[in-house]
């Protein structure tokens, strides 16, 4: 999708360096992954300790079926 956006040089310019990516388009779309894999990230680490477990599961009772 063809998009005009006005970005900050210098911030382009030192994820570039950073990230030894060459291109704008490039660093812009692998930064915008990066921030989507963090707060998927965070999203994750928010349930932690929320999941209530059976106190009598066997886990490695369940390794051994066949």
């Amino acid at each position: 999708m063809p998009t005009n956006l006005s970005l900050d040089d210098n911030l382009i310019i030192e994820a570039q360096k950073i990230s030894c990516i060459p291109t704008k388009k490039e660093t812009v779309n692998t930064a915008l992954r990066e921030f989507i894999m963090h707060h998927k990230q965070e999203e994750i680490i928010g349930i932690f300790g929320t999941v209530e477990y059976e106190k009598d599961y066997d886990y490695k009772k369940m390794r051994n079926r066949k």
